[in-house]
C-alpha cells in the first residue's frame, strides 16, 4: 500500500505558504500582510525557502513519512 502521508503534507503546505494566500512575508505596503493575494519576488524567495524548511523539518528531522 502506497504512502499518502509526503504527498498531502507537501500539497497542503504549498496551499498555505503561497504567498499572499493567508500571510506575505514580506508585503508590499508592509512587513507582514494578510490575505492581499498579491506577491512580489521577495515573497517568493521567503515562502520558498520557509516550504523547504518544513519539508526537511517533517520529513527528515522528525521522520514523519515513517510513522502515517
Amino acid at each position: 500500500m502506497n504512502n499518502w502521508a509526503p504527498p498531502l503534507i507537501a500539497a497542503a503546505l504549498f496551499w498555505l505558504l503561497s504567498p499572499g494566500m493567508i500571510f506575505q512575508l514580506p508585503g508590499k505596503n508592509a512587513p507582514f500582510e494578510f490575505m492581499n493575494m498579491k506577491t512580489t519576488v521577495a515573497s517568493i524567495f521567503v515562502h520558498t525557502v520557509i516550504y523547504g524548511l518544513l519539508l526537511m523539518l517533517f520529513f527528515v528531522v522528525l521522520s514523519l513519512h515513517l510513522y502515517i
